[in-house]
Order: structure tokens, then C-alpha cells, then sequence
């Protein structure tokens, strides 16, 4: 029997409890304390400061469900929304940290007995891929690859090998060599939070979807061909840095203001941040091509369209006529996103958060109209993102009524979206 989502995420949990680490509840999506964020996007984000050695916990090993949200700022994936098989604005990441307790060996075994083992995930081995770090320099002049830069405007900077040690580890579980592949370069085996802060190689597993999932038509191609048909869906990153901006300097081919060099430091003690992406892990474990199709958004894409007043299995089978079933999408993802912010305390405005929010609205509303709703709708799917999701978040159950009561002046509850016209041109 196909696991739920639900069951997805408390099984990661009590696997990682199972090992030693203390279940540590999500953070808010609003980040406390840290003005490099305007969401939180990583699981590891509330530990930034137990990475850097600035704060001790009474636990060294941690596992957590973490809210995520990416939209506005550099990590924006709003307008992808809907139209892809895996964007989303609000995610969730499944993760297991180590404080200086273990490193790359503890972690990868524990990642594939959790992925492989017929007591747990059962993904079959022979669908899937390994990745480790193949090498670039992290530091020196220029833009570092988080910062949209990329490897080559780096210089005189310090080198980091292929991690022949994390492909060892991978060895000795058994992995044959064929399927462990070293990728150069810092935009695809190299993790950091942000231009700076903690950073590290990592080791990426990938699932192989089969053709049916490629969007460009392959065939027969062969990992790690980017085209859709190999997914990541889990991130092992080994914290062994701290990169640090030195100076300031304006690119005027690029957007803000960068230091003039990167330096890179050891962190305290070598430490373990990992991600695994709920929506994509449900995917291949309910053996469906696109995280639209698993039971966390089903039941939402069903009721928007009931509200829209649509057909939903209509919707997806003409949807290479119309993009109908893409609206449904929009709305289904924008949905969730304005549960969990509203109930961190984000209200629409016309600055910072409050306008990503405001932007999320507008676009679920908007998608809406395409479909021909002349109804407001979108606090009747929040209300189905609650059903779903309230026994892993209570909070979003316990959202305040002083928050709700001024709700209704931006339209969660109606009002607001009657206004159609004003709406969409605002």
C-alpha cells in the first residue's frame, strides 16, 4: 500500500528518532533574528547560529520538518508555479543535522537505509543515482555561484577537490561506481545557505522517473541528463565552512552590491545539514511523475476546481488545449503558501513579506478568473490546506481571530476579491 504524505513525513521523523536525534519542530517561516532572509527556505535556517558555534542546544543530533517558502528575493519561483512538475512557492523539508556528532559516513548510511531498506522507503536501487562534489574553488574575487555568479569569476581562491571520501563512503554501501557521478563546479554539488555563511560540499540522490518524465522527449538518455527525467530528492550537505565577504563592491552587470572577495573559513566543528523535499519523495513513493499528483495536493486541485466550477479529471486530460489544469495548480500551491504565512503572522501589504503574500493572493485570485470563478474561493481551499495539514502543523489551526478579523479587509474571506477588476490591475 502507497504511503501518504502525512505518512512519508512521520516515518523520515521517527527514523531519524530511531537514531539518536531530537525531533525539533519547525521554525517559522518568518526567520528571527537573520535580515539575509525574508523567508525561511532551508530546514537548517533556524540552526545557522549552532553551525557557526555561536549557540550550544542540548542535543547535537536534530531531525525537523521544516516549512519553507520560496518566493520574492533571490530564491523566487513564483512565476514557475503551476507550469512544472516540482515548482512550488511553499515546500516541505525533511532534514536530519548533526552538530559536530557525526559527518559524511553516519550520513550516508543513514540515507540509505532510510531510502532503501523494505522496513522503510523500499526504493528500489537500481533506480537510482548518487552525486558527489567534483571540485572548484570556494573562495577569493568575485561573485560566488550563490550570488549568480558562477565557478569562473572566482580566483585566487581556495580549491576544493573531487570529495573522493564521500564516494568511498557511498562504496561501501554497496552503491556501484557506475552510479556515482562527480559534478564540478559550485552550482550543483556545492550548498551555502546565502552569498555567505555556513557552506559545504554535498551528495545528492536522484531517482530515475523513467522517459514518460522527461520534458524535452528524450528517450534513452542517460544520467545526469537534466531534461526531468532524473529527480534529486534528497540533499546530503557536509558544513565544513563559513564563507565571509570582505569589502564591498557594485557590479553594474549585476544586481546589488557584493564584496570584493570571499574568504573562507572552517566552521568550529565539521557538521551534517541535509534536505529531502516531501513533495518530491511522496511523488516516487506514491509512483506518480509530478508532485501535483500525490495526495498533498490532489485533494486541494479537486476542490478548487468543485469551487471554480470545473470539471478536475476534464481539466487534466485537455490540458494540452487549454491551461486550465495549470490555474488549478496555481491556485492549489498559492493556497498552502497563504496558510502558512498568514498563520506566522504575514499579512498582505505593499512592502516586504507582506507583498510576496499580497503577489500570492493576487495570482491564486487571478487564476481563478481564468477559470471562471465569479465567487470568492480562495479562503475555501486555505480552509482544505488546514484539513490536510493541521495534525503536522497545529499551528495553522490556531491562527488567531484578531488575525482572521483583519483578513477580511484584504479578502481571504471574500470581500476583497469581489472586486475583480481592481484586483488584478493592482
Amino acid at each position: 500500500m502507497k504511503m501518504t504524505g502525512n505518512e512519508i513525513r512521520e516515518a523520515f521523523l521517527r527514523f531519524f528518532e530511531s537514531k539518536g536525534h531530537r525531533r525539533v519542530r519547525s521554525s517559522s517561516l518568518v526567520p528571527h533574528g537573520d535580515p539575509t532572509l525574508l523567508f525561511t527556505n532551508a530546514g537548517m535556517n533556524q540552526f545557522k547560529d549552532v553551525f557557526l558555534g555561536l549557540e550550544k542546544r542540548d542535543y547535537n543530533k536534530a531531525t525537523s520538518a521544516q516549512k519553507c517558502v520560496r518566493a520574492g528575493g533571490k530564491h523566487n519561483d513564483l512565476e514557475n508555479v503551476g507550469f512544472t512538475k516540482r515548482h512550488h512557492t511553499f515546500f516541505e523539508m525533511l532534514g536530519n543535522f548533526s552538530f559536530g556528532d557525526y559527518f559524511k559516513k553516519e550520513a550516508i548510511a543513514y540515507a540509505w537505509e532510510l531510502v532503501t531498506s523494505p522496513q522503510w522507503f523500499a526504493i528500489p536501487k537500481d533506480n537510482l543515482y548518487i552525486t558527489i562534489f567534483g571540485g572548484a574553488e570556494i573562495g577569493g574575487t568575485g561573485i560566488p555561484a550563490g550570488a549568480g555568479g558562477t565557478a569562473k569569476e572566482a580566483s585566487s581562491g581556495t580549491f576544493l577537490g573531487i570529495d573522493e571520501e564521500a564516494r568511498n563512503f557511498w562504496l561501501e554501501q554497496k552503491v556501484p561506481a557506475d552510479r556515482i557521478f562527480a559534478i564540478p563546479g559550485l552550482k550543483e554539488n556545492f550548498w551555502a545557505m546565502g552569498d555567505t555563511g555556513p557552506c559545504g560540499p554535498c551528495s545528492e540522490i536522484h531517482y530515475d522517473m523513467g522517459p514518460a518524465a522527461t520534458d524535452e522527449g528524450h528517450t534513452d538518455c542517460k544520467f545526469p541528463c537534466d531534461c526531468g527525467r532524473y529527480v534529486e530528492i534528497w540533499n546530503l550537505v557536509f558544513m565544513q565552512f563559513n564563507r565571509v565577504g570582505i569589502g564591498m563592491l557594485v557590479h553594474a552587470d549585476k544586481e546589488g552590491v557584493f564584496p570584493k572577495s570571499y574568504e573562507v573559513q572552517p566552521l568550529p566543528k565539521p557538521c551534517v545539514d541535509t534536505g529531502m523535499g516531501l513533495e518530491r519523495v511522496a511523488a516516487v513513493l506514491q509512483g506518480v511523475i509530478s508532485n501535483y499528483n500525490t495526495d498533498l495536493f490532489v485533494p486541494l486541485l479537486q476542490r478548487a476546481a468543485f469551487l471554480c466550477k470545473k470539471d478536475f479529471d476534464i481539466e487534466q486530460r485537455i490540458e494540452q488545449v487549454r491551461e486550465g489544469a495549470a490555474s488549478l495548480r496555481v491556485i492549489a500551491d498559492h493556497a498552502r503558501a497563504t496558510t502558512f504565512l498568514i498563520a506566522d503572522g504575514v499579512l498582505p501589504s505593499n512592502e516586504g513579506r507582506g507583498y510576496v503574500l499580497r503577489k500570492i493572493m493576487r495570482r491564486a485570485i487571478r487564476h481563478g478568473r481564468l477559470l471562471g470563478a465569479t465567487e470568492p474561493f480562495l479562503h475555501e481551499v486555505v480552509n482544505s490546506v488546514r484539513l490536510i495539514m493541521g495534525s503536522a502543523y497545529p499551528e495553522i489551526l490556531e491562527a488567531s481571530s484578531p488575525n482572521l478579523t483583519e483578513l477580511k479587509k484584504f479578502g481571504l474571506l471574500g470581500p476583497y476579491q469581489q472586486d475583480w477588476p481592481n484586483l488584478i490591475a493592482t
